[in-house]
């Protein structure tokens, strides 16, 4: 029997969908069949499966919290054993499991411990959050319940016999916060995967009834060789940074450094050398503190507008001026072979520049702020009705629903009779942050007016269209809110464009790196996942390695190659331009960076029937692109003022890229302006 005097009511299933936990998955292999297998057998694969899937995981929050400059998280496998001696034994197990690489790792959590041991099993399970601390797996035998409060569980192998209800319920109550707080927007970063080889089906088809708590993800693994996993973290600097020797390529996670070796070496794809590093030794003290040097005069947009103006005479003698002070010499050093000669550091410093300008693009930083107060807020509009299509409901026949465990959710609203109509929407639209009462009344119910003339039109009478609302009006609010969302609009008097700095070092990025680096010209067999690959051996790239979404993306690489004297693919915060998605303002990240002789393209590829259909009505595609050309007229304003190259915007439809396409070409057909 339902509570009766719940003051609210919040299921998981909505928790999941707002994004305030992780959404739990089932795993299993492809094509797997449990009972091909002994139970010895069958608990050993979803133990090894477990740990891959683990492995992943890692790699995947590594890089996400590179890319993104949040804090590391290391994440935890938790095993559920039957008893204390088969959780002993599964210590003895998984220490065993690829040479020994989790030795140490593993805690043992049961009733067994007592005196020093269960001191420190306690330590260690109550420092599992801790990035330092090494543990990685922890079995436990029915300890770990209610209370245990920790954000980093991210993989679970049941070994205990339970039904599919009981495995769903015990298993996602330990393990669904966010480490971040929210999601991410990374589907591996805000997933819980539980591994159930042999309760899959049962496990899917538990939670796919009415009555269950959550909807669970289906997450099917390849099989594998036995030889564990590929997946590395890559972490890629400019090749700027490269060339002086001041950070190199990293890869973490298995086989990190098989991965930079075969992206940087004469190997795999007959990729081609790495830059050629240009200073070692003292010289690299140097031209890490010409390129310290560098930001900070970057910052004074008067003295240099652009790259090309480090080169100038007054500028390097500054440059060396500025990295003579940065030179202290360290305990047992005396400097007296290249510090102490201001000629010869001069020399190292002119010789960093030049690599600066020679491999990087001119991205100036601009801001566009509002002049005087900036209002906010929804405009009228006709709502859309068309997908309201609810009938009212027999209150019988909602019994026999509830009897069935199929329909919670009927009739939960229409416990509270409104006088109004319109006031059963009004009431769940102002539930939202973003809909004040006060400010947004007249629309609200004007919106809900509307949406009461559709039913009313469609029922027999009033009584129909209570029932309606009073079991459908938060699932009617929610259609109008997202409705809303896009007219919304913000006015001011006016916009002030400010040009704080010439141009911004490129930021480096970070990849999750399946198998070796791939040469450009390689495609998988499956083009859709050609994201989890990362390839290298460019000659014209700003970056060693560049990772693609799509082969249209791959494609137009190679064309890049041919004809761009530098190009690169952006990451987050490498420009400042946000695009209007309903009431927020997300980041927007453009595909490419090409710098030609004479310009500078910012290229953006999409299916071309989103091309299409962003030049017919407002779709997120053309709020990209309309930001994305507003940034480019800003800079193409300042470059002509400073002697740069203007900026110009491409939309490319994927079906208009191929191999043997030209940059000039796709210009002439493609370019965006207001």
């Amino acid at each position: 029997m339902p509570f009766k005097n719940v003051v609210m009511d919040y299921p998981l299933a909505r928790a999941i969908e707002d994004g305030f936990v992780k959404e739990p998955a089932v795993v299993t292999q492809q094509n797997f069949n449990p009972a091909d297998h002994s139970a010895e057998q069958l608990e050993r694969i979803k133990l090894m499966d477990g740990i891959r899937v683990h492995e992943e995981t890692k790699v995947h929050l590594l890089t996400y919290a590179e890319q993104s400059g949040q804090k590391p998280v290391k994440p935890f496998m938790l095993v559920i054993a039957r008893d204390t001696t088969h959780a002993a034994a599964l210590l003895g197990t998984i220490e065993g499991l690829f040479d020994g690489q989790y030795k140490g790792k593993v805690i043992q959590v049961d009733s067994s411990k007592t005196g020093a041991e269960e001191e420190e099993m306690i330590r260690r399970l109550l420092l599992v959050e801790s990035y330092t601390e090494p543990t990685e797996i922890v079995i436990h035998v029915n300890m770990l319940k209610e209370g245990w409060d920790v954000t980093n569980l991210y993989t679970i192998v049941p070994l205990r016999a339970a039904n599919a209800r009981t495995l769903i319920e015990q298993s996602i109550g330990r393990g669904l916060r966010l480490p971040y707080g929210r999601k991410t927007g990374v589907e591996v970063v805000d997933r819980l995967n539980i591994i159930a080889h042999d309760r899959f089906k049962e496990v899917i088809d538990e939670a796919g009834k009415g009555d269950s708590p959550i909807r669970l993800k289906e997450l099917k693994l390849e099989p594998t060789d036995g030889n564990g996993n590929r997946l590395t973290s890559l972490s890629v600097p400019s090749n700027t940074s490269v060339m002086l020797g001041i950070s190199g390529v990293k890869g973490s996670g298995a086989d990190g450094g098989a991965v930079v070796s075969a992206g940087y070496g004469q190997g795999a794809g007959g990729l081609t050398q790495s830059p050629s590093v240009v200073f070692t030794g003292e010289e690299r003290r140097i031209a890490m503190a010409a390129m310290d040097a560098v930001a900070e005069l970057g910052k004074d947009r008067i003295l240099v507008p652009t790259s090309t103006a480090l080169g100038t005479a007054s500028v390097q003698e500054k440059l060396t001026q500025l990295v003579m002070e940065r030179l202290v010499p360290q305990q047992g050093e005396l400097l007296d072979t290249m510090a102490s000669s201001a000629a010869a550091v001069a020399e190292v410093v002119k010789k960093s520049v030049d690599v600066f300008i020679e491999q990087t693009i001119d991205i100036p930083r601009i801001t566009v702020v509002p002049i005087g107060p900036v209002k906010g807020g929804y405009r009228s509009f006709t709502l859309d009705v068309s997908r309201m299509n609810y009938q009212a409901t027999d209150q019988q026949l909602l019994s026999q629903g509830l009897q069935s465990g199929r329909q919670l959710t009927y009739g939960e609203a229409a416990v509270i009779e409104e006088a109004r109509l319109e006031d059963y929407i009004v009431r769940e639209l102002i539930n939202y942050d973003d809909v004040s009462y006060d400010d947004h009344a007249d629309l609200i119910y004007e919106l809900a007016g509307q949406a009461v003339s559709h039913f009313r039109s469609k029922q027999p009478d009033d009584a129909a269209v209570h029932n309606i609302l009073g079991n459908h009006g938060r699932a009617i609010a929610e259609n109008i809110h997202l409705q809303m969302a896009k007219h919304y609009e913000e006015d001011s008097a006016g916009t002030e464009v400010i040009v704080s700095q010439g141009f911004m070092p490129l930021k480096p990025c970070a990849f999750t790196a399946k198998d070796e680096v791939k040469p450009l010209h390689w495609t998988p067999d499956d083009k859709r996942t050609i994201g989890q690959y990362v390839y290298g051996g460019f000659q014209r790239c700003a970056f060693g390695f560049q990772k693609f979404h799509s082969d249209t993306e791959r494609i137009l690489a190679t064309v890049l190659e041919r004809e761009a004297r530098r190009w690169f693919r952006p990451v987050s915060g490498q420009f400042n331009i946000y695009y209007r998605s309903g009431v927020n303002q997300p980041e927007y990240i453009p595909d490419f960076v090409v710098a030609l002789d004479d310009i500078t393209l910012m290229i953006e590829t999409k299916k071309a029937k989103e091309v299409a259909e962003a030049q017919e009505s407002e779709t997120e595609v053309k709020a990209k692109a309309d930001q994305a050309v507003i940034w480019c007229k800003n800079a193409s304003d300042y470059a002509a003022k400073v002697g740069g190259k203007p900026w110009v915007y491409l939309l490319i439809p994927h079906d208009a890229v191929a191999p043997n396409v030209t940059l000039s070409a796709l210009r002439a057909r493609f370019e965006v302006s207001k």
